[in-house]
């Protein structure tokens, strides 16, 4: 059995279920080379209200389609253009991506969002990102520069301070060998620990750099990012946002809020436009 099989059975249990339940829309707009069902529009040419390309970032074992067939048509029907990607790709797994070193993963948005502002001629753009990919751009606004090209990062459910997965990781000490799998086998896991290198370096000096506003849109019920306060950031231009304190009756989980979670959306736009932002409540949205 290949090792990232044995890893992504015990470790990620929750994501890999959730996942599984989209894949098969991925196998068959891939495979049939279809782009991303209205979005990835390379002739979009962004309009005055919204002159900001929006990229869209999917999380741990995610996909450039899956993840965003709720938000990428939300934003499209707003007048954005909006793009996506995939990245950290390991040889061998097919449509679950975000498997590889974050750090690389930062580099492959970093030549992604040089790309689309080349395309639409815009000078920034705006990075909305779901789980690991609300955390992983932080490293490329932090060290490659892209606090130059990008004007907002908005994080759902981000793991920007690591998580326990649910306790799970607590476990890796007790099992010799564990730890070095990971690392092996599916880097980007193994980066997302709670105490991790790599986040240790990305969150040493503060959470955030000069010149980007950043949001992060967070649950309650977040059974993969635990705690799940340990997504929310400290520093200037930061706002941090609870779903359950615009909306008690919001039940998402960790995949909901970033897949289909109305509430979550609304505070997207919000954060993509502070200057028209709409008060968020249950009624407002739902109602």
């Amino acid at each position: 059995m290949l090792p990232w099989k044995r890893v992504l059975g015990p470790l990620a249990a929750l994501l890999l279920t959730a996942a599984a339940v989209t894949a098969p829309t991925a196998a068959s707009a891939q495979t049939a080379g279809a782009p991303t069902s209205g979005w990835n529009d390379y002739d979009c040419e962004p309009s005055a209200a919204h002159p900001r390309p929006v990229v869209l970032v999917h999380g741990t074992l995610g996909n450039s389609v899956d993840n965003w067939l709720g938000l990428a048509p939300y934003l499209k029907h707003r007048g954005y253009c909006v793009f996506s990607l995939d990245y950290g790709r390991l040889p061998g797994v097919p449509f679950f991506h975000g498997l590889g070193p974050v750090e690389k993963s930062a580099e492959e948005l970093d030549a992604f969002v040089d790309k689309v502002l080349a395309a639409t001629g815009a000078a920034e753009t705006d990075i909305v990102g779901h789980s690991q990919g609300g955390m992983m751009p932080r490293h490329y606004l932090k060290f490659l520069g892209g606090a130059d090209e990008v004007n907002a990062l908005v994080g759902i459910a981000p793991s920007n301070h690591g998580t326990t997965l649910g306790g799970l990781t607590r476990l890796l000490p007790y099992f010799p060998g564990a730890e070095g799998l990971l690392t092996e086998a599916t880097p980007a896991l193994a980066d997302q620990v709670a105490g991790s290198d790599f986040l240790t370096r990305l969150n040493a000096g503060g959470d955030t750099v000069p010149g980007v506003r950043y949001t992060v849109i967070a649950t309650r019920y977040d059974e993969v990012v635990t705690p799940y306060r340990s997504g929310f950031l400290t520093g200037p231009n930061v706002r941090n946002v609870l779903l359950q304190d615009l909306c008690p009756l919001d039940l998402s989980e960790h995949l909901a809020i970033g897949l289909v979670d109305r509430i979550a959306f609304h505070e997207v736009a919000n954060a993509l436009d502070p200057a028209h932002a709409e008060r968020t409540t249950c009624a407002s949205v739902l109602g």
